[in-house]
C-alpha cells in the first residue's frame, strides 16, 4: 500500500505538470501516448487501493485561468468525459440504447447564452467551475449567429476551433520560425482569449455546437394578456425535442448554428460508424482527437447522474493508436534561432495510418533521457491523433545516445539547461549562424534578392542539414537535389521551382544587393540612394567613405557609421563578395529628370499612409530615381510635402503651412509632377 501511494503521488505530479505545460504554457513535455499510459496507471492504482489523492487529475477538472479577462461562475459544473480506446467497451457502454456519435473536436469549449434571439454572453470552460467572459470576441467568430429565430433563453455548448487550412495560412505569414504556433488548439485558445477583438476576427475562429444545455421560456412569467410579446412575433411556446438529442442537434442547425458532424447509432451499426469517422479524420479540416457517444434518450441519460468527474450520459472514444516497431538510425539535432537544438528521430520507414513515416520529433533532452534512446534501438512509433508521428516507447532502452557537446551549425560548445524541470540543449555562441535566420529571410525577401519558395522554416532546415552556411550558398543548393526533395514539404516540383527562382534572382540590382546585406539602418530607399551615388558600382559601394555617405541627402551620421562598420569588417566583406560573385548586377538607366517630370532637382517630404505605392520607401526610391531629393522634415528648402490627409493638424502639415510649402496628395504628385498616371492603382 505504501509503495502504491508513493507511485500515485509521483504520477499526480507528473501528469499535472504535463497538463499545465500543454494547456497553459503551450509546451509539450511528454507525448499523448505517454500521458495516457501514465493516466491509466494512476486510475488502476486508485481502484486497487481505494485511495484518491488531492490534486489527482482523475478528480480535478482543468486549471485556473490566467488572464485579465472577466471571470464568471458557470450555473453548473462542467465535467470532462470518461474515455475508452476499445470499440468493445464503447459498444458495451451503449448497450441496447440508441446513441448519437459525433466528433470530439480539439479546440476550446465555449458556453453561449441567447436571450430574445440575441447573443448576450459567451464564457469559456475555464476550470469547469469558473470561466472567462469572451462575449465580444465570440461575436467576431467566422460563423456564430448573433441573432437567432428562437426568442426564449437558450444556453448551449460548443467547441471554438481554428481549421487546419486557416492555421497553416496564419503560420505561413509569421516570419519568425520560433514564433509559429505549434498546433491549432494553442492558436485558438490565444485567439479566443484576446483582449483585442480585431486579432480574434483575423484568426477566423469557428464554433461548432455539440450540446444544448437548456431552453427557457423567458416570457412564461409575463402577465396574462401581455400583447408585447405577441406583437413582436415572440413565441411563448416551449420547445419540444421529443426527448431526443438528435432532435436537439437538428433544432440547433435550424437556428443557424454549425453543429458538430454526428450520426445516430445502435449496437448493430456503431462499429461501422466508427470506421466511417476513422476514414474521414485524416482528410478533415477540423482538429479532432476522437469521438463522443451520447445517449439519444435525454431522460434516460439524465437519470444516470454523474460521477465526481464524469457525466454518465456520454463517453469519449479516443483513437487506439496504431503502432509499428522500427529501428532508430539517427538523431538529427536541429539548431534554431533561439539557440535551442531540438532532437528529431530518424528511423527505418514504417506504414502507419495509411502513410509512410520515417522521422518524429523527440522535443527535448528530457524526453530523450526518459526514453533511454540509443542508435540501433527498437522503438515503437505512432501518430498522435492519427496525424503527428511520435515515439510511443523504446523497447530496448540502451540509453547509449550521446548528447552533442558541439552545435551542429557553428561547431561551438553546447550546454544542457533546465527550466521548470525540462532539460533542453542550447548553443551558447551568440554568433551562431542558426541565430541569424532573420538575415537569411531578409536576403531572400521580395525587396532584396526576391527568391521565392524559401520560408524561414525551409531556411532553418537547410542550415540544420548543413547545406548552407552563408547567404551565397543559397545559389548553390541545386547540387543538393536528393537531400532537398526528401525534406518535409518538398518534392521534385517544389525543388525545380526553387532552383528556377534562384537562377532568376542572379540578375539583380546593386540596390537590391546592398539592401540584402542587412546593414542596420539601410532600408530599400537608402540602399537605392547609396547605389546611385556610387554609379551602381559594387567596388565603389564597398569603399565609399563616411564623409561621402553623409553628403548623400537622406544619409545621416548613424547610418554612415553602421555602413562603414559593416564594410570595415573583413568577414562581412568576404560574405558580401561571395554573394557578388554569384550574381550579375544590372545597372539602372538614369530616369528622365526634366522634360517628362517635375521631380528633378526638387526636394520632397513624404508622410502618412499611401494608396498607390506599397510603402513610403518605394515612393522615396522613385523620387530619387527621377533626380529628386527626399528629406525627413519640412523646411524652407522643401518644395512639396506629400500627404494624403491635407487637412490634418500634424506637425509636418503645420510646418509646411508656416514655410509656405505646398501640401499635395499622392494622386496630385502622380498626375501633376510625375506626370505618369500608370502609377495610379484602383
Amino acid at each position: 500500500m505504501e509503495n502504491s501511494v508513493k507511485r500515485m503521488k509521483e504520477l499526480v505530479q507528473i501528469l499535472n505538470d504535463a497538463s499545465r505545460a500543454y494547456y497553459q504554457e503551450s509546451r509539450e513535455i511528454m507525448t499523448n501516448f505517454e500521458y495516457d499510459k501514465l493516466y491509466d496507471e494512476l486510475v488502476m492504482l486508485e481502484k486497487e487501493s481505494g485511495t484518491v489523492l488531492a490534486g489527482s487529475p482523475t478528480v480535478n477538472v482543468g486549471y485556473e485561468v490566467l488572464s485579465s479577462l472577466p471571470k464568471e461562475r458557470h450555473q453548473s459544473r462542467m465535467l470532462s468525459l470518461d474515455k475508452t480506446k476499445s470499440r468493445e467497451e464503447l459498444t458495451e457502454w451503449l448497450g441496447t440504447q440508441t446513441g448519437v456519435l459525433s466528433w470530439k473536436l480539439d479546440g476550446l469549449t465555449i458556453v453561449l447564452t441567447y436571450e430574445s434571439g440575441k447573443l448576450v454572453k459567451a464564457v469559456t470552460r475555464g476550470n469547469g467551475e469558473i470561466g472567462e467572459v469572451v462575449t465580444q470576441n465570440v461575436k467576431v467568430f467566422a460563423n456564430v449567429p448573433l441573432n437567432i429565430p428562437y426568442k426564449g433563453k437558450l444556453v448551449l455548448r460548443g467547441e471554438a476551433l481554428i481549421k487546419y487550412s486557416d492555421f497553416e495560412k496564419i503560420n505561413a505569414e509569421i516570419e519568425d520560425a520560433d514564433a509559429k504556433y505549434k498546433n491549432p488548439r494553442n492558436l485558438c485558445s490565444g485567439s479566443v482569449r484576446q483582449l483585442n477583438t480585431k486579432i480574434t476576427a483575423e484568426r477566423r475562429v469557428h464554433f461548432y455546437a455539440f450540446s444544448l444545455v437548456s431552453t427557457e421560456n423567458i416570457y412564461a412569467a409575463a402577465e396574462s394578456g401581455d400583447a408585447g410579446a405577441e406583437n413582436n412575433g415572440i413565441s411563448t411556446e416551449s420547445v419540444d425535442f421529443g426527448n431526443s438529442r438528435l432532435a436537439q442537434f437538428s433544432w440547433l442547425a435550424q437556428q443557424g448554428f454549425d453543429v458538430v458532424e454526428h450520426t445516430l447509432v445502435s449496437e448493430d451499426n456503431i462499429n461501422e460508424a466508427v470506421d466511417e469517422f476513422a476514414k474521414k479524420v485524416m482528410k478533415s479540416d477540423l482538429p479532432s482527437d476522437g469521438l463522443v457517444l451520447t445517449y439519444d434518450d435525454i431522460e434516460y441519460g439524465s437519470r444516470l447522474g454523474n460521477t465526481s468527474k464524469f457525466p454518465r450520459d456520454s463517453i469519449a472514444f479516443k483513437w487506439k493508436d496504431e503502432t509499428a516497431d522500427t529501428t532508430l538510425r539517427e538523431i538529427e539535432w536541429s539548431a534554431s534561432r533561439t539557440g535551442l537544438i531540438n532532437p528529431v528521430a530518424i528511423f527505418d520507414p514504417v506504414d502507419i495510418e495509411g502513410s509512410t513515416v520515417s522521422r518524429a520529433s523527440v522535443h527535448n533532452v528530457s524526453i530523450v533521457k526518459e526514453l533511454k534512446l540509443g542508435i540501433g534501438d527498437t522503438i515503437s512509433v505512432y501518430k498522435a491523433n492519427m496525424i503527428i508521428p511520435q515515439i510511443a516507447e523504446n523497447k530496448t532502452k540502451s540509453g547509449k545516445l550521446e548528447i552533442p557537446d558541439k552545435c551542429p551549425v557553428c561547431g561551438e560548445h553546447t550546454e544542457i539547461r533546465s527550466e521548470n524541470g525540462v532539460e533542453t540543449l542550447v548553443c551558447v555562441n551568440k554568433e551562431c549562424l542558426a541565430k541569424q535566420i532573420k538575415w537569411f529571410t531578409l536576403f531572400v525577401s521580395r525587396d532584396a534578392m526576391n527568391i521565392e519558395g524559401l520560408s524561414e522554416a525551409t531556411i532553418e532546415k537547410l542550415i540544420a542539414k548543413r547545406l548552407i552556411s552563408e547567404p551565397a550558398d543559397l545559389f548553390c543548393v541545386g547540387k543538393y537535389k536528393d537531400e532537398i526533395i526528401n525534406m518535409e514539404g518538398f518534392g521534385e516540383k517544389s525543388f525545380a521551382n526553387l532552383v528556377a527562382s534562384i537562377e532568376k534572382a542572379r540578375n539583380t540590382t546593386a540596390a537590391r544587393l546592398l539592401y540584402s546585406l542587412g546593414i542596420p539602418g539601410i532600408g530599400t530607399a537608402n540602399a537605392g540612394l547609396i547605389s546611385r551615388a556610387c554609379g551602381d558600382d559594387f567596388e565603389r559601394i564597398k569603399n565609399v567613405t563616411r564623409s561621402e555617405l553623409i553628403e548623400i541627402d537622406g544619409i545621416g551620421d548613424i547610418m554612415a557609421d553602421n555602413y562603414r562598420a559593416f564594410f570595415d569588417n573583413p568577414e562581412k566583406i568576404r560574405i558580401a563578395e561571395d554573394i557578388y560573385a554569384q550574381v550579375k548586377i544590372e545597372k539602372k538607366a538614369q530616369q528622365e529628370t526634366g522634360a517628362n517630370s517635375g521631380i528633378g532637382g526638387k526636394t520632397f517630404v513624404v508622410t502618412g499612409s499611401l494608396s498607390h505605392f506599397k510603402n513610403r520607401d518605394e515612393l522615396k526610391e522613385l523620387i530619387a530615381e527621377f533626380g529628386g531629393k527626399v528629406a525627413g522634415s519640412v523646411s524652407k528648402k522643401t518644395d512639396y510635402l506629400i500627404n494624403n490627409d491635407i487637412t490634418s493638424g500634424s506637425s509636418k502639415n503645420k510646418a509646411a503651412k508656416e514655410n509656405g510649402v505646398p501640401i499635395i496628395t499622392e494622386e496630385q504628385f502622380i498626375k501633376d509632377i510625375l506626370k505618369d498616371e500608370a502609377y495610379i492603382t484602383e
